[in-house]
């Protein structure tokens, strides 16, 4: 017969400690999506324009100021 649990709402079915499960996660690190994240504001590259903290407006404008049109001058 099964043992009958007096803190059924502190443990898993098989046993497993589910606050215990909580601290370890909150002090394991990074999060899949938090690493992703990381990543790509570190490294750049194709799809990552949602993590950029860049304002691209800005940018625009001090090109403008400055003449650069974008074209480097190479073929």
């Amino acid at each position: 017969m099964k043992e009958e649990n007096n803190n059924s709402g502190r443990y898993t079915a098989a046993g497993t400690d589910i606050e215990s499960v909580k601290r370890k996660n909150a002090q394991s690190g990074m999060s899949y999506n938090e690493a992703k994240e990381f990543l790509a504001k570190k490294t750049g590259g194709h799809g990552t324009g949602i993590y950029s903290d860049t304002d691209a407006e800005s940018v625009r404008l001090k090109n403008q100021q400055f003449g650069n049109d974008g074209d480097s001058g190479y073929e």
